[in-house]
């Protein structure tokens, strides 16, 4: 007789799990909180679904990071379900794919609805059964387990041989990602590190003269530094701060400092000499004849004289312009943010992502407290951690 599996999360590693799961012939049912699957999946999928990325796989596995993650555990998951195993499991779908220039992968109709209504046709052929308006509240360990959920305002008891809790961090709660299960699973003596913002804008309070002038501005070719860690890529100015691919990177380093700054390296194809050498012979308003021989733009020119001191010889300004600091007062809400960071800690999870206080019940996904920047690598982690528990079931 085939196991029965509660898969609880319709999100992309829940319903990857479902798959491998369904393939491998066991019986699934996918249960959601929400009347639809797959709500994330749509909402990224505004800027085009960037499904997983391009680069090097050596240097793809160092993206993702965690308190107490287990060394060579990326390595291991994205082995066994690369970004090239992603690429054809689309394809299987009947979605091409293809690579951008900065090696961001997505679909060729830069659209998530096709890639779902497909994905969730394949799961009904294979037999996976679909119970929406389920939010998941409680469990009773056994053989089987007795998963409990909320339906309106009646409850309700499935059993299941094992369980694969899959409901995202608490990013963008319209989706169904609202953190509820935290504490059910603490309930459960199940250590869950607290759930808060990743790949999210950060505040700080810039001038009023400075958002006049330069608000919804991008700042294009930087390299950006938080503590010793530096990131490139763009940054956009907003009424609250600052948004952007460069500050998403740094947000791990930025939330472990007591008083967070950024220092941004304005022109960093051009040492402080370069720089200084260009003033050398030049009269009058030094700070204005930066903007044109630096060829700065209005958004870099604006936030480089944002907080100058009142030394302003070559050398100062070219040393202000490789390290311009921006003091942080925050990040932004985590209902903002494109994932979150915290959640199930590792030490809680054995070799292939199962809970060690509740055998039969795995993890995957944003529930288990790792991060990772935008750029496709946040979809490939859930796509592989769903694919690991999905092939896991047979253990129990």
């Amino acid at each position: 007789m085939s196991k029965k599996i509660a898969v609880i999360g319709g999100g992309p590693a829940g319903l990857r799990a479902a798959e491998v799961a369904a393939i491998a012939g066991a019986s699934v049912t996918v249960f959601e909180a929400k009347p639809s699957v797959g709500r994330k999946l749509l909402v990224a999928g505004r800027g085009g679904l960037n499904l997983t990325h391009g680069e090097d796989f050596s240097s793809f596995i160092t993206r993702y990071s965690g308190p107490d993650q287990p060394p060579e555990f990326w390595e291991k998951v994205l082995s066994a379900f690369t970004p090239s195993d992603l690429r054809d499991w689309a394809a299987g779908l009947g979605i091409e794919t293809f690579q951008q220039r900065t090696g961001r992968i997505y679909p060729r109709e830069m659209k998530a609805a096709p890639l779902l209504r497909r994905w969730v046709e394949c799961l009904r052929g294979l037999g996976v059964s679909f119970e929406m308006n389920h939010r998941w509240c409680g469990l009773v360990p056994g053989n089987p387990h007795q998963v409990e959920f909320r339906i309106h305002d009646e409850s309700r008891t499935f059993t299941a041989d094992v369980v694969i809790l899959a409901m995202g961090g608490a990013s963008w709660p319209i989706t169904g990602s609202d953190g509820g299960w935290v504490s059910t699973l603490q309930g459960l003596g199940i250590k869950v590190n607290p759930l808060a913002p990743a790949n999210c804008g950060w505040e700080t309070k810039w001038s009023p003269q400075l958002l006049a002038a330069v608000e919804g501005q991008p700042l294009k070719n930087l390299v950006v530094r938080a503590g010793a860690t530096e990131a490139k890529g763009e940054l956009m100015i907003t009424a609250y701060g600052l948004e952007g691919g460069a500050i998403y990177q740094l947000g791990a380093v930025l939330r472990d400092m007591p008083q967070p700054v950024l220092h941004l390296d304005l022109k960093p194809t051009f040492t402080e000499a370069q720089l200084a050498q260009k003033l050398e012979s030049s009269r009058g308003n030094l700070v204005e004849t930066c903007k044109r021989l630096w060829k700065l733009s209005d958004a870099a020119h604006a936030i480089f004289r944002e907080n100058l001191s009142a030394d302003e010889n070559p050398d100062s300004l070219a040393r202000h312009a490789k390290n311009c600091p921006v003091h942080l007062t925050g990040p932004r809400p985590i209902e903002e943010a494109i994932s979150s960071a915290g959640g199930v800690c590792w030490s809680e999870l054995d070799e292939k992502l199962m809970l060690r206080r509740l055998p039969g019940v795995y993890v995957a996904g944003e529930m288990i407290d790792w991060e990772a920047p935008t750029g496709g690598y946040l979809m490939q982690g859930c796509f592989a951690t769903g694919t690991m528990v999905g092939r896991c079931f047979t253990a129990v």
